[in-house]
This record gives structure tokens, C-alpha cells and sequence, in this order.
């Protein structure tokens, strides 16, 4: 990574420089205005995919100046100073660093350790420290950004580890933070404990219009980027996934959070608890397994987001013994299938969201891949992971894009993922801020 180093008083102080401008929409042959005496870098892959188009431009070229993107478009178009360091790339395909917007970084695989405990067993400091390890795994891959959706009984740490990215103290991708998320009381775990047993939980409990108002303001005050909330759980007589909080306390959460400017993003897998959270108002619903067509028209209709985690179904059901391409589909497989397929044929705006952590760090592409072979277009799946999740994120004039003005978030892997998702898997280099983090 290309920092600045300095001593001071025998302790190394990393800086980082980067200009923030708002990015426009601009042609391939227009230049961004960037800072005087940024060193410039131009890239020389073979094809670029700029993240909103319908195919690689081969023959094009990138140049970075600072912390941005400078100019794009064909070699010949392109100005580029004497001074420029030249980065060849052969055989790759350079394109929006990737976004993945339901991670866990302070979780690991539940085959390794299951989660009761990982929350009951483990120190917040060895939770901490692994995610460390989790963000670079996560970087060196291709994710520039991530949106970590709670952090599972290790408190604010997420906004710790956010800090300590901002600051170069840690490498990692840009995080949007959603600290401990907010559960119905009783609703969530761990379980498993005598009644009059207290144990730590997983997530913050909230109950009430005036209790989930002051959990909500709580959580911003200390760092919260977005507001979490479980609108259901297997909490039911039989163990069945029910709604938890009503629509009144819905309203609440929704109404305090986005006075604070923050958007509000649903744990769901039940119709009902799909259906409350979305006339509530939040921006995208997680998972989905028993979504149906009437409610994924309804979030078309609302402007509301999908995530649909199938890597998460995938990873839990192998973990239980299941043998991919040997056993048949096991009935939440089979159900999730349809529920993608549901989802694809209604139009509804779907982000690229895997609930790594769950599985490993680092292998954030398995989504991607597993969205493609469940009926979605490898290009789909590429503008899913880079200009569809910024625009999610209210981010899409700062990164998402290969173009003038933009974040130089950007990688370059081996082949053509436009023709075989894959090929995300061969990462040959990697570039956050300006600063070339994989080569």
C-alpha cells in the first residue's frame, strides 16, 4: 500500500491523502480537475468495465491522480503526463472495486465455532483482532466496501474498526456501520439457558415506541451509519420465524432514524414481517426466503432494495452435511431458488449481499456466483456488486464507477467476469483511495 510514512517521537504515523470531490456522470474521453502535484498512475488493462455498461471496453485505459480517477477511455484518447507510472495489467479486465452491503466482520465461519459461542466465549479483544485479519482478507479480494449489519454481541467495535480504516491505521474497505442492531425482547439469542439464567445477547433489545425511539438515537450517537432491525425471528410456539415488532413501533424506528438522515435496512424472511418493515419505510430487506411475488412487487412499487444472502442458505445447509452437485436440494435450498427467480422476474432492485461471516472472509464472490446460477446474468450480477450498490448506499457519485471523478476504488482480475463470474476469484490487483493495496 502506498503510504506516506513519518517518525514521530519513535512511533510511525500513517497518512493518507485524499482529496474528496463529488463525482458526475462523464464521458469515457472527459478529465476529472484533480489536486496540483498528485503523482499519477495510468493502468493498462486489457478490457475495462466501467460498472454501468453492457461490456468490457477493450483497449481502454485509466488514469489515477490521487485519491481519484482522472480520465478513462480509449489509450490513444488519453493525456498522460511524463511523470505518469505505468501499470501494465495483460489479460485482465479492470473494473469498479466491489461492494458488499451484509457482511459480519466480527463473526467467522459457524463451522469453525458456532455462534452461541462466538457471542458468549470469545473476548471482545480476540473478536477484534480477527476481524482485522477479516477486513484484509476482505480488501486483498476485491471489496472496497462493505456494510456490516451488526456485530453480533461485540458492541461498537464496528465503528472502532471503521475508524482505525479511515485513519490508515488498519487496511480494509470502506465501512458503513450499523453497530449492535435492534431485536424485539426475547426474540433473539443466544438460547439455550435455564430461564433465570441472564446471558449476553447477540443484538440490542428494544420494546415501545419510546423504547425503540431512544435505542435508535443511542445507536446513531455512537456511530451508527445505518439502523439494523430483526422484523422477525424464530421465535414462534414451534420455532417458526414471526413478526416481532409492530407497526407502530415500526413507524418510530423509521421516523427517528431518517430524521438523523440515516436509511434503515430489515432482517426479514417472513411475508408479514417483510410487508410491516417495508410500509414502515426502509431502504432494502435482507434475506427473503418466503418472499412472494405480491411482496416483491410491493418493494418495487416502494423503491425498497433486496438482498437475498443466498450464500448464507448455501454455507448453514453444508455445514449440517449437505453435498452440493452429489445430495439433492434440501427444501430451503429448493425454496430459496424459487424465491430468486420470484425476485429477478419482478424487477425489484437486487444488491450484492452475502452475509460473509457467516462463511469465510475473503470469499465475499460466492454470492455473486451463486446469484448467477440461480437465474441472474453474470453482468447483472457485476452491476449488482459495484453501480447498483452505490446507488443503494446514496454513494453513486463517489464509487461504483470506473469513471472521471470517482473514488480510484478499483480491481482488476483475470478474464472476463461479464462472460464467467469466476473469474472474480482470480484477483491480480487491487486499488483503494489511490493507493494500490494488491499487485
Amino acid at each position: 500500500m502506498l503510504y506516506t510514512i513519518r517518525a514521530t517521537g519513535g512511533s510511525l504515523v500513517l497518512l493518507l491523502g485524499a482529496t474528496m470531490l463529488l463525482g458526475q456522470r462523464a464521458s469515457a474521453q472527459t478529465t476529472a480537475t484533480v489536486a496540483p502535484g498528485s503523482k499519477p498512475t495510468l493502468l493498462v488493462p486489457d478490457a475495462v468495465f466501467d460498472g454501468v455498461s453492457d461490456a468490457p471496453q477493450r483497449g481502454w485505459v485509466v488514469l489515477v491522480r490521487g485519491a481519484r480517477i482522472s480520465a478513462v477511455g480509449p489509450a490513444a484518447s488519453i493525456s498522460v503526463p511524463a511523470d505518469a507510472e505505468r501499470i501494465a495489467l495483460p489479460g485482465t479486465t479492470l473494473m469498479p472495486g466491489m461492494s458488499d452491503l451484509h457482511s459480519h466482520v466480527l463473526l467467522h465461519p459457524y463451522d469453525e465455532t458456532p455462534w452461541n459461542d462466538q457471542v458468549l466465549r470469545e473476548s471482545l479483544a480476540l473478536r477484534t483482532a480477527r476481524a482485522v485479519n477479516h477486513l484484509k482478507a476482505t480488501l486483498d479480494a476485491g471489496f472496497t466496501v462493505l456494510r456490516d449489519l451488526g456485530t453480533e454481541g461485540a458492541g461498537y467495535a464496528d465503528v472502532g474498526l471503521k475508524e482505525a480504516v479511515d485513519q490508515g491505521i488498519i487496511p480494509g474497505p470502506r465501512l458503513f456501520v450499523t453497530t449492535k442492531a435492534i431485536v424485539a425482547t426475547g426474540s433473539y439469542g443466544p438460547k439455550g439457558f435455564g430461564a433465570e439464567i441472564g446471558v449476553p445477547q447477540g443484538a440490542e433489545q428494544a420494546d415501545g415506541i419510546d423504547g425503540v425511539t431512544r435505542v435508535v438515537r443511542d445507536q446513531i450517537g455512537h456511530g451508527a451509519d445505518w439502523i439494523k432491525i430483526y422484523a422477525d425471528y424464530r421465535w414462534g410456539p414451534r420455532g417458526e420465524a414471526r413478526p416481532t415488532f409492530t407497526p407502530e413501533e415500526w413507524a418510530a424506528i423509521v421516523r427517528t432514524s431518517m430524521s438523523s438522515g440515516r436509511p434503515v435496512v430489515a432482517h426479514a424472511s417472513t411475508v408479514e414481517g417483510m410487508t410491516r418493515a417495508i410500509m414502515a419505510g426502509v431502504e432494502t430487506i435482507e434475506h427473503g426466503d418466503m418472499a412472494t411475488p405480491d411482496v416483491f412487487a410491493l418493494m418495487k412499487q416502494r423503491n425498497v432494495a433486496f438482498c437475498p444472502t443466498l450464500s448464507a442458505t448455501e454455507s448453514t445447509t453444508r455445514y449440517r452435511g449437505w453435498q452440493k452437485g452429489v445430495d439433492p436440494d434440501p427444501v430451503g435450498i429448493a425454496q430459496k431458488k424459487v424465491m430468486f427467480k420470484a425476485a429477478l422476474a419482478s424487477g425489484v432492485t437486487i444488491c450484492n449481499g452475502s452475509d460473509v461471516g457467516v462463511f469465510t472472509h475473503g470469499a465475499n464472490a460466492l454470492e455473486l456466483e451463486l446469484m448467477v446460477e440461480y437465474g441472474m446474468s453474470p453482468l447483472a450480477a457485476l452491476k449488482a456488486a459495484t453501480s447498483v450498490n452505490a446507488r443503494i448506499m446514496h454513494r453513486e457519485n463517489e464509487f461504483g464507477r470506473v469513471a472521471p471523478g470517482f473514488l480510484a476504488d478499483l480491481v482488476a482480475v483475470t478474464g472476463d467476469p461479464s462472460q464467467n463470474i469466476r473469474a472474480l476469484r482470480a484477483v491480480r490487483f487491487v486499488m483503494k483511495n489511490g493507493d494500490v493495496i494488491r499487485r
